[in-house]
């Protein structure tokens, strides 16, 4: 006689599986999750419920454990696996603090690395979620714990696919070389990151420091380490989302801001400075700039933006901070988000108002010459499309970097308060008329005669007189800007599918 088999859900094994895979998750973790509540954090599992498309999420590795005798603790502190982000498909790799402190081990690196290499072959976005301190000590001492190429892996997917990297609390060590290798890096306002902890800075400078005297948000917010810095979790989770975005295909056009203000954001008197901030957003469709490194390099406004529902990267000088010239911050920041836009095929809008480079020791002294020289070679070496306008001030070598003639734009426009020069008109005319005006006794006179020198060569130098000798391509009413960037992008071939990447990306 047959017996009938009693169902799945009765068999001992499957049970014991449906049970593990339920202790890895926050309702079973309820003293877990808590803590990390107490703390003012989101558990990973609620951060992937809220970054990714409903459902999509599919784990690697939860069922890891420490490989520590003794040791246990879910996914060994790192949930990772594939998942949509609005449409797109990404791998993410969220270290777990409620488990070991989101300690780095010779099994979750095992996992991270398994996952970078699937990133890698499958070529998909990566997004990280870093809050731990570096390695767990307990593993430190494992006599088998081979080689971690985790960190390898990860340096090889720059220029290949959009990498992210969210701090939220502590970073420190391992964790904090991860964030320091993402293309983006975004962290939230009380975070604090460091190559080496409390324990490690003790021990090698006999000093007592909590993570926030080591390394807190606000010193890499102004060393531009820091990319976008978050109000709390959920927002960095909102920014993340919105990075991501910008890499997919062309989104729908969106609402287009109004122009008229753009005919009066420049001051006539060009020794007022202006937020350039407003420019870039009378530009761009309405809500869509999301500015990168804002603290650092202020000279300088670096942004992605969407024209027409097509991502778009902008570099600026910002007369708001040394009057737009360009110092090694500066290059350094322009430099690397040219590289970014230049691996991904975005094309670049240039707004041009600066008086030229840095001068003087202090300049000097920051490596200028091979800063300034690295945002040149990045710029001259791109092979995205790029646009030009000329805003107001485009003298000197600072000129030629920001997307002059010899850098061959799509499109140099400028508009009506352009002004061109080899170098400052002022000093222009303290060189040419030297005799003249060591002639001069009077000091009231002699300031009064530079001054006449100076209109006069500024008439020289307008926007019309530098258009009849071509140096743009036409002098527009600034108010038809967006318009005419839009049709130029038009006429731009799209980039052919790329079957390997194009270049890597600097980690700075």
């Amino acid at each position: 006689m047959t017996t009938t088999p009693p169902p799945d859900d009765e068999r001992s094994d499957l049970q014991a599986v449906l049970q593990a895979r339920k202790a890895i998750l926050d309702d079973a973790r309820a003293p877990a999750v808590a803590r990390q509540h107490g703390r003012g954090r989101l558990t990973v599992r609620e951060v992937i419920g809220s970054l990714t498309d409903p459902d999509s999420f599919v784990e690697y590795g939860g069922l890891a454990q420490p490989a520590v005798s003794g040791m246990s603790g879910a996914a060994d502190g790192l949930v990772m696996g594939t998942a949509q982000v609005q449409g797109r498909p990404v791998d993410l790799v969220m270290y777990d603090y409620t488990v070991h402190g989101g300690t780095q081990s010779a099994i979750n690196h095992l996992k991270i690395t398994r996952m970078f290499e699937h990133a890698l072959r499958h070529r998909l976005a990566v997004i990280c979620w870093l809050e731990g301190g570096g390695a767990r000590t307990h593993d430190m001492t494992l006599p088998a714990r081979g080689p971690t190429p985790t960190f390898v892996v990860f340096a090889q997917l720059s220029g290949r696919v959009p990498t992210i990297g969210v701090v939220p609390s502590r970073a420190f060590a391992g964790h904090a070389n991860l964030a320091g290798m993402c293309d983006v890096l975004i962290a939230v306002r009380d975070s604090a990151m460091g190559l080496g902890g409390p324990p490690l800075v003790h021990a090698a400078l006999g000093v007592t420091l909590t993570p926030e005297e080591i390394g807190p948000a606000s010193l890499h917010v102004q060393s531009g380490v820091i990319d976008l810095l978050a109000d709390d979790d959920a927002h960095a989770v909102e920014l993340a989302r919105r990075y991501l975005a910008f890499f997919g295909p062309p989104a729908a056009p969106g609402e287009a801001p109004d122009p008229a203000p753009l005919r009066t954001l420049v001051p006539q008197n060009p020794r007022r400075a202006y937020d350039v901030r407003r420019v870039i957003q009378h530009l761009a469709d309405v809500g869509s700039v999301l500015e990168l490194k804002p603290g650092f390099g202020r000279s300088m406004v670096t942004a992605l933006t969407r024209l027409g529902g097509r991502t778009v990267g902008v570099v600026a000088n910002q007369p708001m901070h040394l009057g737009g010239a360009i110092d090694s911050a500066a290059s350094v920041k322009a430099a690397r988000f040219v590289q970014l836009c230049d691996a991904f095929d975005i094309p670049l809008l240039l707004l041009c108002d600066t008086p030229g480079l840095m001068v003087g020791p202090d300049a000097e002294k920051t490596g200028l010459v091979r800063h300034s020289a690295r945002m040149l070679s990045a710029i001259a070496n791109a092979t995205i499309p790029m646009m030009t306008v000329v805003l107001r001030k485009a003298y000197g070598l600072g000129y030629y970097i920001m997307g002059s003639q010899p850098l061959d734009p799509a499109v140099l426009l400028a508009w009506p308060t352009a002004e061109y020069g080899g170098m400052g008109l002022e000093g222009a005319v303290t060189i040419l008329h030297k005799h003249e005006l060591e002639a001069i006794a009077d000091t009231a006179q002699r300031a009064a005669r530079h001054r006449e020198l100076t209109d006069a060569l500024k008439r020289e130098h307008t926007a019309i007189e530098a258009a009849g000798k071509y140096v743009y391509d036409d002098v527009i009413d600034p108010a038809d800007t967006r318009r005419l960037l839009l049709l130029t992008l038009q006429t731009l071939t799209p980039p052919p599918p790329r079957a390997d990447r194009k270049r890597v990306i600097e980690p700075f």
